[in-house]
């Protein structure tokens, strides 16, 4: 299929009218989506990566995590959860630290290395690999249960912020830095959402990695917009549920009414839950959202090998693409 630029910042397949032409309903990704997370969640990662390598690992030197190594383990399609890209890499630069090869090369090889399974596969190659990460995989428990482990702690509190960690886990805080979560830059607009609403009703959702009161804090009254009761917020359910589970996908499409839905998202997980959710007979159709990856072109390019039906840089884009203005 031939990937034809329609628009400014909008991307499709030759044969794109067809397909969309029925679409009865939206459910959006968050992050990357709905919210620009470039200097939240991503700094969030950086910054519990460095803090584990310091204080719990005892490391002083390390390669920082960059934007590039970020959307590397993202375009593996097995790390929508950024909590599991931060394990991904505490342990693949402390191999590279016990090996004694340059960091920042060696995450490249992790990565080359990793697939859908994710946190599997990394521990898989670096289990084979003998970098002896024993001790610090046995420190992290990783995953663990939410409430008690050490990663998800610390990460929590680094995005969440003092009050809000406090609110949300009922446990003080040992940060005293605000919250990266204030970083949030909401993309959505409520302009936006009438239009959608003029042609879809109420058949528009949310399937979102973050937990309600993470997506509620940041869109505030904008969330009230969504057809809440149908979406899922993937950190308050059980981990098999996860990205790119395509169970979730299925449940909110369903649970909206839909004959024929968009899924907008922005990385491979998302794709890969919607192709598996189309091959078990939905359909669902995938848009791919780029302009907020530090690297668009890089995720365009991704995306078209994929043959995804739809890219755009921005949900601004969503009515024009579908032709409703």
């Amino acid at each position: 299929m031939t990937l034809k630029k329609l628009e400014e910042g909008i991307y499709a397949q030759e044969s794109t009218a067809n397909e969309i032409r029925d679409i009865d309903g939206i459910i959006f990704d968050c992050d990357g989506v709905l919210v620009d997370v470039s200097n939240s969640y991503d700094l969030a990662i950086q910054r519990t990566t460095a803090y584990i390598l310091k204080e719990i690992a005892n490391i002083p030197k390390f390669d920082p995590v960059t934007s590039k190594i970020i959307d590397g383990f993202k375009a593996t399609g097995g790390f929508n959860d950024e909590v599991d890209l931060t394990y991904a890499a505490i342990l693949s630069l402390a191999a590279a630290n016990n090996l004694k090869k340059p960091g920042n090369q060696f995450v490249f090889e992790v990565i080359k290395n990793a697939d859908q399974t994710g946190i599997k596969s990394v521990e898989k190659f670096l289990d084979n690999s003998n970098a002896n990460i024993t001790v610090l995989k046995k420190k992290l428990n990783y995953p663990g249960r939410h409430l008690d482990n050490l990663l998800y702690s610390i990460f929590d509190q680094i995005f969440y912020g003092p009050k809000l960690y406090f609110k949300l886990f009922k446990k003080n805080s040992n940060f005293t830095e605000q919250g990266l979560i204030e970083n949030d830059i909401v993309l959505l607009k409520k302009e936006l959402l009438e239009i959608l609403k003029k042609k879809l009703g109420k058949k528009i959702a949310i399937v979102s990695g973050r937990g309600i009161e993470s997506i509620r804090y940041s869109l505030e009254e904008l969330l009230d917009e969504f057809d809440i009761g149908n979406s899922l917020f993937l950190e308050d359910e059980s981990r098999e549920l996860a990205k790119p589970n395509p169970n979730s996908l299925i449940r909110t499409f369903k649970g909206i009414g839909s004959s024929h839905c968009l899924y907008v998202g922005d990385s491979m997980e998302d794709f890969i839950m919607a192709q598996k959710a189309t091959e078990m007979g939905n359909k669902i159709t995938f848009c791919g959202i780029i302009g907020t990856s530090k690297y668009p072109e890089e995720k365009k390019k991704l995306f078209e090998e994929k043959n995804v039906t739809l890219i755009l840089n921005s949900i601004d884009l969503l009515p024009k693409a579908l032709n409703l203005v």
